[in-house]
């Protein structure tokens, strides 16, 4: 899989989608869900604001976001692939009072109005985008005059000894585990896609050139993984 090709990627999670919140859980050892919840506490979300989860797939982190803005908000979870979709639909079914909405879309094309949402997260779809600047200035785009925005994804680590450690790790234990799945090839991909992805100052250049007014890219996990800080 070439990283960046958007066919491919959205081919890639119509393929994970039913083992992707279990293959999550088991490479990060339940650790995504509190930088999800990181994420979110950067948001500040409260009861009437109308939040984004731009590439959203299973809608885990869109289904926190939509129990905090009630009353009076919503959340609109957008992703270009159908098959994660459509599990969120069915998970969000079951809690029918959640302001949630749901439309497939590219994050670098969403289709929505300027200057709309009160805010928006991307947890680990930025580096499977085409253009990561393209869809910082989407991002930007969407966005009110002073929202927040958070941005997670895994982070090219400047430490020798963390890279080489990340390195191993997707070599030695998340690729060969994925071959007991039959989705070796699904994240093969990864250790490609970090190479092209940008650095977190990189990250934060892209922003501000994006028209972002405050931005802090913050190492988590030791410098494994990021979260890039905006305000709009």
């Amino acid at each position: 899989m070439k990283p960046g090709d958007p066919a491919a990627v959205r081919e890639l999670f119509e393929a994970l989608a039913p083992r992707y919140d279990l293959l999550n859980d088991l490479f990060s050892v339940g650790l995504h869900r509190v930088w999800k919840r990181q994420s979110i506490a950067w948001l500040r979300p409260r009861p009437g604001l109308r939040l984004l989860d731009l590439c959203c797939g299973t809608g885990d982190l869109a289904l926190l976001l939509a129990a905090k803005v009630r009353p009076g908000g919503a959340v609109l979870g957008l992703d270009a692939a159908a098959a994660p979709l459509a599990l969120a639909r069915r998970r969000s079914a079951t809690q029918p009072w959640l302001p949630l909405e749901w439309h497939q879309a590219d994050a670098l094309a969403t289709g929505l109005a300027s200057a709309n949402a009160d805010g928006a997260v991307i947890a680990f779809g930025l580096r499977n985008l085409a253009d990561p600047a393209a869809g910082l200035l989407e991002l930007h785009r969407v966005l009110k005059p002073g929202a927040r925005a958070a941005v997670l994804d895994f982070n090219r680590p400047g430490a020798p000894a963390m890279a080489a450690l990340q390195r191993q790790a997707l070599r030695r234990f998340v690729v060969p585990t994925a071959e007991r799945f039959g989705l070796r090839e699904h994240f093969a991909y990864l250790e490609p896609s970090l190479e092209r992805f940008p650095t977190g100052a990189e990250q934060e250049c892209l922003a501000r050139a994006a028209g972002f007014a405050q931005v802090r890219h913050r190492p988590l996990a030791g410098g494994l993984m990021g979260l890039l800080e905006l305000v709009a």
